[in-house]
């Protein structure tokens, strides 16, 4: 069986490369080059941009596949690219969107892949969104042989899962505990959040490849394990030793300070602020091998290790370090006045 990845070196899709390659599947990445280090052995490597859609349909143009994922598509007019690329090339087209496409604020905690689509507050919802329509479309009209995977939270051992953070990522907020300063955490802290180790995702991305059951249809791929964020941050300040102090701050105080566009109204007014818990007994029914074995606390800990051990990752952030302090100061400041009168 032959595959195409579109990415293949991120967090998500490094993982499903590693799987699918090890399933012994034919597997071509396409990408830029930049993260081969990434790309596991037996894989092979086609070079240029998918963005340029004439040279890479050159590239491509003596290949067929029977599966291709495109990792790194954001807009509908990619999704649109890849329809002309691919038709008629490949048995399935596999889309990453997003399980931020659902009903912002949410009816219920408990997420189906039939629940509402419709995020106002995330423009990278909106988009994720117009690309499932685009591909819906297309099913409908011409048979194009999609499957749209909606991933929650998902990490690996480079990526922190924490909510509130800069540009630069989540190193800060780590150095932050590390030096005994406190860490914002928005609202007060209970929202259950669900959080997937990469390894465990791609077990059932990989099962869905080539499967004839997930033509045309939408899964939810997550654990089914959820956390509160103060629970999460606790759990970082362990793996660190150090006490981890909370400042707990409202979501409309953190998205009115945002002078800097960390993005606080997509991230977590449309999203992170509300309780989420998915249920993934569609995929398993079509995978029934699928099954998450990365426990929160493990993963976290191999996630603190893996930056305490490479320094090329710890990104420093002053301006979101000075942000915090101010913010902090600006609340407690405020809740002080309140209570003088």
């Amino acid at each position: 069986m032959k595959a195409l990845f579109i990415g293949g070196t991120g967090t998500i899709s490094m993982a499903c490369s590693r799987l699918a390659v090890e399933k012994g599947w034919d597997l071509f990445l396409l990408n830029r080059g930049n993260r081969t280090g990434f790309a596991p052995e037996g894989c092979h490597i086609l070079t240029g941009d998918v963005n340029e859609e004439e040279s890479v349909a050159k590239l491509l143009e003596e290949m067929n596949f029977d599966v291709v994922a495109d990792f790194v598509a954001y807009t509908p007019e990619q999704i649109e690219r890849d329809i002309r690329l691919f038709r008629g090339k490949t048995k399935q087209y596999v889309f990453i969107s997003s399980a931020t496409v659902y009903k912002k604020p949410p009816v219920s905690g408990w997420i189906t892949e039939g629940c509402m689509r419709n995020n106002p507050y995330s423009t990278y919802a909106q988009n994720k969104i117009a690309c499932e329509e685009v591909l819906e479309r297309a099913g409908r009209e011409e048979g194009f042989p999609y499957t749209i995977i909606r991933p929650s939270h998902t990490y690996g051992a480079t990526g922190m899962p924490v909510a509130v953070h800069g540009k630069q990522g989540a190193w800060q907020v780590l150095k932050r505990m590390q030096e005994g300063k406190p860490i914002i955490v928005h609202g007060d802290g209970t929202t259950l959040w669900t959080l997937t180790y990469h390894t465990d995702f791609a077990k059932a991305f990989v099962g869905l490849m080539g499967n004839r059951l997930a033509i045309e249809e939408a899964f939810h791929i997550t654990s089914d394990e959820a956390i509160t964020w103060n629970a999460l941050y606790e759990m970082i300040g362990e793996k660190l030793g150090v006490q981890t102090e909370i400042v707990h701050i409202p979501t409309e105080f953190l998205m009115a300070c945002d002078d800097y566009g960390f993005g606080f109204k997509g991230s977590l007014w449309g999203d992170k602020s509300y309780v989420a818990m998915f249920d993934n007994s569609k995929v398993k029914k079509v995978v029934p091998e699928f099954v998450c074995t990365t426990p929160i606390k493990e993963g976290i800990g191999k996630s603190v290790e893996f930056l305490l051990e490479h320094p090329e990752y710890q990104k420093a952030d002053p301006e979101f370090d000075a942000w915090c302090d101010r913010v902090i100061a600006c609340y407690r400041r405020g809740m002080e006045l309140y209570r003088l009168g």
